[in-house]
C-alpha cells in the first residue's frame, strides 16, 4: 500500500507488517500484488515462500524459498501498481501518466477532478502527486467499476486522498460543489467535448485541462470546443522506445562478414549499438537494441489552460 507515516506523508521506509500489500518481483515481466498474511504461503516455480518470513523485513528485501529460489518484496509504488493492477478498462501507462502530471502542473495540495476512473492507473499516480494535503475526485458512470476502484484504493492505502463517485460526466457534468475550485481536470471519455464546458466551470482561472483520446477525430472536435474558453491548446502523442542491453560474445577469429556477434536471427532490421569490452580474441561486447515489445500508439493527450477573465 502507499504507506502513510504520522505526518501524513507517503513512506516506504518502515518494515513490512502483517496485512501490508507487497509487489512480489519474480522477474522483469512477472510481478504480482500479494497481501501479507502471517499464516499464508506463496507458491511459484521458485518454491514455497512463507509470509511469516517477510514480516519485519524492509521493502526491497530478497527472500528465499525452501529450495533456494528467491523473489524480491517491493513497495507498491504507483509505477509498479500500474503494471500489476486488474485491467477493467484500457489503462494509461507510465510514459503517458508522467507527461500528464507534468503538463497538468499537479503538485502537493492540488484539487484534481478526473472523469473516467477505469482501472485507477492514473488515479493512483495523481494521488501521490497531490499528497499529503491535496485530494483527487474521480468519477465513472459504471457503478461496478467505481466500486472495484474503491476496493483497490483501500488495498493500496490511499482512500483518504481519493473520492470515487458514480456519475455520467458527459451528460450531467461535474458536481456544482467544485465550481471554481479545481486546479486541474483530466478527461478520459469517448466524447470529451461534451464535458469541456462543465470542466471549464470547475477550474480556477489559469487552471489546466487534459483530455486523453485514442482517435484524432476526437481530438479535432475537442479542440474546436476548447477554443472559446481556453488558451495554450496543445496535443501530444507519446511514443516510448525501450532498449534491451545484453552481453554477447565476439569471435574475432572469424572473418568480419557482419555476423561476428552471436545475436539471434531477426526478420526486422534493427538499429544496435555495440560497446566492446577488452581486447581478447573472444571478447564480450555489450549490445543495445530496440525491444521487440515496444508499445506503439496509445492515444493523444490534449492540454489547455483556462483563460483568465480580467
Amino acid at each position: 500500500m502507499l504507506l502513510m507515516d504520522s505526518s501524513k506523508k507517503m513512506s516506504f521506509t518502515r518494515c513490512i507488517r502483517d496485512g501490508d500489500l507487497v509487489i512480489v518481483y519474480e522477474r522483469h515481466d512477472t510481478m504480482k500484488a500479494v497481501k501479507v498474511c502471517e499464516n499464508s504461503v506463496l507458491q511459484n516455480r521458485f518454491g514455497v515462500f512463507k509470509h511469516s518470513d517477510w514480516i519485519r523485513k524492509p521493502f526491497g528485501s530478497k527472500v528465499f524459498s525452501s529450495k533456494g529460489g528467491f523473489v524480491y518484496l517491493l513497495a507498491p509504488t504507483p509505477e509498479l501498481w500500474t503494471l500489476v493492477l486488474s485491467h477493467r478498462t484500457q489503462i494509461l501507462y507510465i510514459a503517458d501518466i508522467s507527461f500528464v502530471i507534468m503538463y497538468l502542473e499537479v503538485v502537493p495540495g492540488c484539487l484534481v477532478l478526473e472523469s473516467g476512473t477505469g482501472s485507477g492507473s492514473l488515479t493512483t499516480s495523481l494521488v501521490r502527486a497531490v499528497a499529503p494535503r491535496g485530494h483527487v475526485y474521480t468519477f465513472d458512470f459504471h457503478e461496478q467499476r467505481a466500486a472495484s476502484a474503491r476496493e483497490d484504493f483501500e488495498r493500496t492505502g490511499i482512500s483518504n486522498l481519493v473520492t470515487v463517485g458514480v456519475r455520467d460526466i458527459q451528460g450531467e457534468g461535474f458536481p456544482d460543489e467544485f465550481s471554481g475550485l479545481a486546479d486541474s481536470v483530466f478527461l478520459d471519455l469517448p466524447q470529451p467535448w461534451l464535458a469541456i464546458p462543465s470542466a471549464r466551470n470547475m477550474l480556477k482561472q489559469d487552471g489546466t485541462l487534459c483530455s486523453f483520446s485514442p482517435c484524432i477525430e476526437q481530438v479535432q472536435r475537442s479542440c474546436e470546443t476548447l477554443r472559446s474558453d481556453f488558451t495554450d491548446i496543445r496535443t501530444f502523442e507519446i511514443l516510448l522506445r525501450s532498449y534491451e542491453v545484453r552481453e554477447w560474445k565476439l569471435d574475432h577469429s572469424k572473418p568480419n562478414d557482419g555476423s561476428s556477434v552471436a545475436c539471434p536471427p531477426c526478420k526486422r532490421r534493427q538499429t544496435s549499438i555495440e560497446v566492446s569490452v577488452g581486447d581478447n580474441t573472444n571478447s564480450p561486447a555489450v549490445m543495445a537494441r530496440p525491444s521487440a515489445e515496444t508499445r506503439g500508439h496509445t492515444g493523444y493527450l490534449t492540454f489547455a489552460r483556462r483563460k483568465c477573465v480580467t
